[in-house]
């Protein structure tokens, strides 16, 4: 409609639209929130994780004093055997912090008072701690996660995690694609009306009854084909299994969407040159559809790398470095799960390990993501 001006003339001036500039402002709105929530939960993760990383640990050394130290001695001599003492190592008896200048045998040269502690006497035969701060190569190299001795190697946990994922790719991906495939070129449209709904109920189940169908009817099913010494009663394999079958789901709907993209006409042209409806389907569909299939594939493997319940349940509750799919092992999300559960003091190093962790799997998924914008983008059909 247009209004017009002094002169009679209509005037093509724009008119102000407030709902659809409400509307326009609502949607940034939102998508500006979510971006400020991941921005605020790596913030998070960020700052924890960096208190990992600086916080101070205290190990026995199993040293003690040998003889009483004064107040203002430089020299002291620790009793023999124990924790290896050099120099530059931060060290504390009771209150006060020192630091090793020099080590002559079973006598260390001191500088007293570090930290804002004060020097003091100090009677034999008292406990030496040395000071330890996880380093980010052992974090990232370490074999052996163990926060009680001060052990923090996430491989182990890495590893379990990986395999857990492989093996639920291996069983999603062929059944997930198979599905897509049957649904999207053979599935009359009555067929795929009773589909559809049973793998959304499938995809319903909460985890946690998935967890427990993994060690009740996954590991006894392993457990009598392979042999009751091959496979332990809590295992990555079985975990693995059942994560395929919560993510099916998602890869069959996200793999039909892709194959239901490809034009008609390509399956038409298939057609007229003599390729059977199989051979138009892996020859023809499935390649045009690549991008997509690929863009599946990975977001499905992110969402198995995030699985909890059914981890925590049926793969383990202890930390093992082990390629073995039928040995109990225990993934980042199902040690989080474990620990964070239990007595841990705010601020404590233990507990800021926990938002290391989760800054490693937050790299993981966001690492995967990337990968999947770049496979769609560089493999995307555009058809006129």
């Amino acid at each position: 409609m247009t209004t017009k001006a002094l002169d009679g003339a209509p005037s093509l001036a724009k008119r102000p639209r407030l709902r659809e500039a409400g509307i326009q402002g609502f949607l940034f709105l939102c998508g500006a929130l979510s971006v400020l929530i991941t921005v605020g939960i790596l913030i998070v993760l960020g700052k924890e994780s960096v208190s990992f990383f600086t916080t101070q640990q205290w190990e026995n050394s199993n040293r003690p004093l040998a003889q009483e130290l004064e107040a203002v001695g430089a020299s002291i001599r620790v009793g023999e055997g124990g924790a290896t003492l050099r120099a530059g190592d931060i060290i504390r008896v009771r209150d006060e912090i020192m630091e090793v200048v020099s080590v002559d045998g079973q006598t260390l040269t001191v500088v007293r008072g570090l930290q804002g502690t004060e020097p003091a006497a100090h009677e034999t035969d008292l406990e030496i701690f040395r000071s330890n701060r996880v380093t980010l190569g052992e974090f990232l190299a370490g074999t052996e996660w163990n926060p009680q001795i001060g052990r923090f190697g996430i491989l182990p946990l890495v590893t379990a995690t990986l395999m857990t994922s492989t093996v639920a790719m291996m069983v999603a991906l062929p059944l997930g694609l198979s599905i897509a495939i049957y649904l999207s070129e053979y599935a009359s449209s009555r067929a795929r009306s009773i589909l559809k709904p049973i793998l959304e109920i499938l995809a319903g189940i909460p985890t946690v009854v998935l967890g427990y169908f993994a060690l009740t009817f996954m590991t006894p099913l392993l457990r009598s084909v392979f042999g009751n010494d091959t496979v332990e009663i809590y295992n990555t394999g079985s975990a693995g299994i059942v994560i395929g079958i919560l993510i099916l789901p998602l890869v069959s709907s996200m793999s039909e969407d892709a194959l239901s993209a490809v034009p008609r006409t390509l399956r038409a042209a298939a057609y007229a040159l003599g390729a059977t409806r199989l051979e138009t389907a892996v020859r023809v569909v499935v390649p045009a559809a690549f991008s997509g299939l690929a863009a599946a594939f990975i977001l499905a493997t992110s969402r198995a790398i995030g699985e909890t319940m059914i981890v925590a349940i049926a793969a383990g509750a202890g930390p093992a470095l082990t390629a073995n799919p039928f040995q109990a092992a225990e993934t980042m999300t199902g040690h989080i799960v474990r620990i964070s559960g239990g007595d841990l003091s705010y601020d404590s190093i233990d507990y800021n390990s926990l938002f290391a962790i989760g800054l490693v799997l937050f790299f993981m998924t966001l690492f995967l993501n990337i990968i999947s914008q770049r496979v769609v983008r560089r493999f995307r059909e555009v058809y006129e």
